[in-house]
C-alpha cells in the first residue's frame, strides 16, 4: 500500500477538480480542529473522499430545499467526525430557510465556540441539514433504521399508481466503535430481518481507537456478522479509490432485497505524520503537523480555511443538477396527488406540517366509576387505540411485550418485510435499539412510540436522553412501573428509573393515577409534535374515581392539580402519583373522619407542573401549609422540592422485594393507615 507518510493525499481520485474538492474537505477539517485545538481531524481527513463521491454523485438532496420530505438522508453516526459533515454542508451550499447558508466558512471557523453553527457533535435543529442529533457511538445507525423503515411505511401507505411520494434512500456513516456499540448490532440484525432495502451503512474500517489499535478489543470479521444479518457487503479496500466507491455506491442502488454495507478501508489522517495512529483520532495535528500534510497535499501552507475559486460552485452544482428536477417533479406530483387522493394527501400535508387531524380525540374514552378499576396499563392502550383510528402516522410496538403492554394498534397488521403498510412493530428484546429506532421514525415525521417495562429504560436511556436533547416527539410507553409489580420481584420493579426522566431536561413525565388521567395524559402528549414525553403505568388496577366527587382529569394538563380537598386550610398536603393517588384518596377520608383537614395532589408530571405560573402553584401547595406528605413507590430524591424541610415522604429507600403487592404494601409503609399517621406526625412538626 502507499506509505500515507510521505505520498501526497487524494493518489486515486479521478481529475484535478475533484482531487481538489475532497483536500478541501480534508484541510477545512485540520484547520477547523486546529483553531478550536479540540476535535477529530482524522477520520474526516480519511473519509473526504467518500463524502464527496456519495453528495456529488449520489445523493438526492436539493441545498436549497434542505427539508425536501422524499430527499435522501445523510446520518454521520460517527458524530466526532462532525466537521467531515460541516464541510459537506458549506460546500454544498446548503441553505437555511432565509436564503442564509447553513454553515458559512465563519462557522466553520468558530468549530466547537459557544454558539456556533458548529458545535463539536452535530445538533438536531441547531444547524440545518443535520438530520439527527450523534455523537454517542451508534444511535445513527439506529436512527438510521428508523428513517429506513419510515421510508418504507410511508411508501407503502400513501404511493399510488403514477405517484411515487416516497422513494428515498437512508445513509449513514459509521465506524469501528459503532460496529462495537450493541445498538448499532441490535438495529442491524432488524433491519436484515426486515429486509430494508433503501438503506446503505458506510463503515470506515480504520482499525484505530482512542486507546489505539482495535485489535486491543475488537477484532471479529464485521462483513461475514453483516451477511448473517442478512445484508449486502461491499468491501472497498481504498477510501481514496473513488471508482470503487461509485461502483460500490451503484450496487447498492441496485440492490432491492436487502440492506447494504460498504466496508470502507481507510487510513485514519490520511497524508498527516500521524496517518495510521490514534493520535489523529481525537486531537488537533499540531501547527507544524498541519504544514507538512498541507505540503503532502501541494496546498498553499499559509493559507488557512481555503476554498479555491470554483470548489463549491462545482460542488453545489453537481447536486442541484441532479436533485432540483427531482425535487420539482416531486412537488408537481403532490399538487396532482391532492386532487386525485385528497384524503390521504390531507394525512400527507399533517405529516409534514405536524399538525393534527380534524377530531383526532374524538373517540378517547370517558371512564365510568369503579373501585375495582383498571390498570393503567390496560386503559393506555384503549387510548392509544382511540387515537390511533384518527391518526394513521401514530405507529410503534414493543421490545417483545406488547401483551404485557397493551401498546398494539387493533386491526392495523404488523410491520414485515411483506407488509410494510403494518403499524405494529416488532423491535423485538432490542429496548436500546427500539429507541433510537422510534427516534428516526418520529425524525421523519411520524409519530413513534416505543414500549417496554419501566425497569428496562436502563437498557434504553441514550435514546430517551437524545429525544429530549433533540425536542423529538417520540413517546416513550414504561409499563409496571413500580413494587406494584409484586411477585417478579426486584430485578423488574423500578425504584431510581423515576428520579432519572425527571431529572432529564426537556422530558414530560406522566405517571397517571386513573383511567381518565391516562386519558388526560395521551391527549397532552400527542397535542404537541415537539414534545417527547414518557407514560409510566401499572400492572395492577387503579380504582378509576368518580369525578363527580373529585376534581376533573383535565387537571393533568398543568402536571399537578387539587383532586380533593376538605373546607378551609387544610391541616396536611398530601401529594401522590399513579398509583399512590387512591391510596392518598383512601387517607384523606380516614383524616376526615378523625377531624384531621387534608388536602390531596395528584401530580403525574412534575414537569408541567414546574412551568406553571407561581399563583398556580400557590393554590395548589400554599406556602402557609408546611405538613406535606409525598407518597410514592419510587426513590425519594426530589420529593424535598414539594414537601420542604418538614415534610415527610413515604418512598422507596430500598429495593423491593418478591411477594404479592399487598404484602408489600404492608412492608414499605403504603397503606392508608400508615400515610394517616406520617401525615400527623407532619401536622406535628410544623406546628
Amino acid at each position: 500500500m502507499t506509505d500515507t507518510k510521505t505520498a501526497p493525499a487524494g493518489v486515486h481520485e479521478d481529475g484535478s477538480s475533484e482531487r481538489l474538492a475532497i483536500d478541501t474537505i480534508r484541510t477545512l477539517a485540520m484547520d477547523a480542529v486546529q483553531a478550536a485545538n479540540s476535535g477529530h481531524p482524522g477520520t474526516p481527513m480519511a473519509l473526504a473522499p467518500v463524502g464527496h463521491t456519495l453528495w456529488t454523485k449520489f445523493l438526492r438532496y436539493d441545498p436549497a430545499q434542505p427539508h425536501w420530505p422524499n430527499r435522501d438522508r445523510f446520518v454521520l453516526s460517527v458524530g466526532h467526525a462532525s466537521m467531515l459533515l460541516y464541510s459537506l454542508l458549506h460546500l454544498a451550499g446548503v441553505k437555511q430557510p432565509d436564503g442564509a447558508p447553513a454553515v458559512s466558512l465563519d462557522d466553520i471557523k468558530a468549530f466547537r465556540q459557544l454558539g456556533s453553527k458548529t458545535p463539536g457533535h452535530p445538533e438536531y435543529s441547531h444547524t440545518v441539514g443535520v438530520e439527527t442529533t450523534t455523537g454517542p457511538l451508534g444511535q445513527g445507525c439506529g436512527n438510521s433504521v428508523g428513517m429506513a423503515i419510515a421510508e418504507r411505511w410511508m411508501a407503502a401507505r400513501y404511493n399510488k399508481p403514477g405517484f411515487t411520494l416516497f422513494d428515498h434512500d437512508v445513509y449513514s456513516l459509521c465506524g469501528d466503535g459503532d460496529m462495537m456499540e450493541g445498538v448499532a448490532a441490535e438495529a442491524a440484525s432488524l433491519a436484515g430481518h426486515l429486509k430494508l432495502a433503501n438503506l446503505c451503512w458506510i463503515y470506515d474500517s480504520n482499525h484505530i481507537s482512542i486507546e489505539g489499535g482495535t485489535d486491543l478489543a475488537f477484532d471479529e470479521d464485521v462483513g461475514k456478522r453483516f451477511e448473517a444479518y442478512g445484508w449486502a457487503v461491499i468491501h472497498v479496500d481504498d477510501a481514496n479509490d473513488v471508482g470503487a466507491l461509485t461502483r460500490a455506491f451503484e450496487q447498492f442502488r441496485a440492490t432491492n432485497d436487502k440492506p447494504t454495507l460498504i466496508v470502507v478501508h481507510s487510513v485514519i489522517g490520511w497524508g498527516s505524520p500521524r496517518a495510521g495512529s490514534e493520535k489523529a483520532h481525537g486531537e488537533a495535528l499540531g501547527e507544524e503537523n498541519v504544514k507538512l500534510t498541507k505540503q503532502a497535499y501541494g496546498w498553499p501552507e499559509d493559507k488557512s480555511f481555503y476554498v479555491p475559486d470554483g470548489v463549491q460552485q462545482g460542488f453545489e452544482q453537481a447536486m442541484t443538477d441532479r436533485a432540483v428536477p427531482l425535487r420539482e417533479a416531486w412537488e408537481a406530483s403532490l399538487a396532482k396527488y391532492r386532487s386525485e387522493h385528497a384524503d390521504l394527501a390531507k394525512e400527507v400535508d399533517a405529516i409534514l406540517s405536524g399538525s393534527l387531524p380534524k377530531g383526532w380525540d374524538a373517540d378517547i374514552p370517558v371512564f365510568e366509576a369503579d373501585a375495582k378499576g383498571v390498570a393503567s396499563r390496560d386503559s393506555g392502550g384503549k387510548v392509544l387505540n382511540a387515537i390511533a383510528k384518527k391518526m394513521p402516522w401514530l405507529i410503534g410496538g414493543s421490545a417483545d411485550l406488547a401483551p404485557s403492554t397493551k401498546t398494539d394498534i387493533k386491526d392495523a397488521g404488523s410491520f414485515e418485510a411483506s407488509n410494510y403498510a403494518g403499524r405494529n412493530f416488532h423491535f423485538g428484546v432490542r429496548e436500546h435499539a427500539m429507541g433510537a429506532i422510534v427516534n428516526g421514525m418520529t425524525l421523519s415525521g411520524l409519530r413513534g412510540y416505543g414500549s417496554t417495562f419501566f425497569v428496562f429504560l436502563d437498557y434504553m436511556r441514550p435514546p430517551v436522553r437524545l429525544s429530549a436533547l433533540m425536542e423529538l416527539g417520540a413517546v416513550w410507553v414504561f409499563t409496571h412501573d413500580s413494587i406494584g409489580v409484586g411477585e417478579d420481584g426486584p430485578t423488574h420493579q423500578p425504584i431510581e428509573q423515576m428520579v432519572m426522566l425527571r431529572a432529564t431536561p426537556g422530558l414530560d413525565m406522566f405517571r397517571p393515577g386513573d383511567a381518565n388521567e391516562v386519558a388526560a395524559a395521551w391527549r397532552a402528549i400527542v397535542e404537541d409534535h415537539r414534545q417527547p414525553a414518557a407514560l409510566v403505568l401499572s400492572r395492577q388496577a387503579l380504582p378509576t374515581l368518580d369525578r363527580s366527587k373529585y376534581a376533573s382529569a383535565d387537571g393533568v394538563k398543568q402536571g399537578g392539580y387539587v383532586l380533593a380537598d376538605s373546607d378551609g386550610t387544610p391541616d396536611v398536603i398530601l401529594i401522590a402519583t399513579g398509583s399512590e393517588v387512591s391510596l392518598a384518596i383512601a387517607a384523606h377520608e380516614k383524616l376526615q373522619g378523625e377531624g384531621v383537614k387534608s388536602r390531596v395532589v395528584s401530580m403525574p408530571s412534575w414537569f408541567r407542573y414546574e412551568k406553571q405560573s407561581d399563583e398556580y402553584k400557590e393554590s395548589v401547595l400554599p406556602a402557609s401549609v408546611g405538613a406535606r406528605v409525598a407518597i410514592e413507590m419510587a426513590g425519594e430524591i426530589g420529593w424535598d422540592r414539594y414537601v420542604g424541610l418538614k415534610g415527610r415522604t413515604i418512598t422507596m429507600s430500598t429495593f423491593g422485594a418478591s411477594a404479592p403487592i399487598a404484602k408489600l404494601a404492608d412492608k414499605y409503609g403504603f397503606t392508608p393507615d400508615n400515610v394517616a399517621k406520617v401525615a400527623k406526625e407532619a401536622i406535628a412538626a410544623n406546628r
